[in-house]
């Protein structure tokens, strides 16, 4: 029996955008998170838990990108041309808060002031359309002959508004649960405490979507609630309410890395769950990943370079974290 490079790509590709996520959302949740501490020190040491690093985790994205681009040019397509707009404004985001990790520490105090405007505009906004994306994505897009047949503001609508909203609470928990592993004292003391309302707000926003999806579309309905699958997808809630519980017991603690960790494990659960909704479409509701695929040929060649340069991308983003790990205190510096 032969590989199926159609279903080893599309693990890539899953692979590459859930560590995106992941590494990328923590740093973006620090943005977020800047309005609730306008003292500047505060602020230098939440952006130094993350300044030697973020900017390797933004890899990701770009792996995920290239990687439709080679094995489901198809896909590629639809889904640039459906999300035009919500994609530019996200990697404006991006820019802006770029620039603002460079410019902030070398500006004068008088100026200070405008570039953590920038790093909160640009999280927040890459953040919220972030959001957007995946919830106009999981309501579907219109394809005829091929081709996206639908309006650049087919994106505007509630269910996809409200997961930019949902995204923002849940980058900011993460980055909230990455400060109490990276901070001490009083800064750590406030990020306990704002851990918890904001972890309750995730676990609202997920029951809201796990119960608005189903009542919207009758094929994930089927998906999640027909026999057996009932039986075999019913530990993804369970194991959501079960991390939620142990994220808050941990909070009451003496916390370090074990919020964080459940914060990352409630972000896979959510992730897991959208994929059953989805699998094994790529362009929703229609069209699978094997109607999408690329030529065989083509998923060959772009894998060799794939399995070549992902272990690499691995070596060194675990070595970036080990060199700088442990905490951050106020006076270390990011030069």
């Amino acid at each position: 029996m032969g590989i199926d490079l159609t279903i080893l790509w599309a693990v890539i590709i899953l692979f590459g955008i859930l560590m995106y996520v992941v590494m990328d959302g923590f740093d973006l949740g620090i943005g977020i998170l800047y309005p609730f501490f306008p003292d500047q020190h505060d602020r230098d040491v939440m952006m130094n838990t993350v300044a030697p690093v973020w900017d390797g985790n933004e890899t990701w994205l770009v792996l995920g990108g290239a990687g439709l681009l080679a094995a489901f040019p198809l896909a590629y397509a639809v889904i640039l041309s459906a999300f035009m707009l919500p994609l530019i404004f996200m990697l404006l985001g991006l820019i802006f808060r770029g620039v603002a990790f460079e410019f902030r520490f070398k500006a004068t105090d008088q100026r200070r002031h405008f570039w953590d405007k920038a790093f909160i505009g640009g999280s927040v906004v890459a953040t919220f359309f972030q959001g957007v994306t995946l919830g106009a994505y999981l309501e579907g897009i219109q394809v005829v002959g091929r081709q996206f047949a639908g309006g650049p503001f087919d994106w505007f609508r509630p269910f996809p508004i409200f997961t930019g909203l949902a995204l923002i609470v849940a980058y900011a928990l993460l980055g909230c649960t990455w400060l109490v592993m990276k901070t001490d004292a009083s800064l750590q003391r406030r990020m306990i405490q704002l851990a918890r309302p904001l972890a309750l707000a995730l676990l609202g926003a997920i029951l809201i979507v796990s119960i608005w999806t189903p009542i919207a579309h009758e094929g994930i309905r089927v998906r999640w609630f027909s026999t057996p699958n009932l039986y075999w997808f019913a530990p993804v809630p369970v194991l959501v309410l079960a991390c939620a519980w142990s994220l808050l017991r941990a909070l009451d603690k003496q916390p370090h890395a074990g919020p964080f960790v459940l914060t990352l494990c409630l972000v896979f659960l959510g992730y897991s769950g959208l994929g059953i909704s989805l699998w094994p479409n790529i362009i929703p509701p229609d069209i699978d990943l094997w109607d999408a695929a690329g030529p065989p040929q083509s998923q060959g060649f772009a894998l060799v370079g794939a399995l070549f340069i992902i272990p690499i991308i691995l070596m060194y983003t675990a070595w970036s974290y080990y060199v700088f790990r442990g905490k951050v205190r106020a006076g270390d510096g990011y030069h």
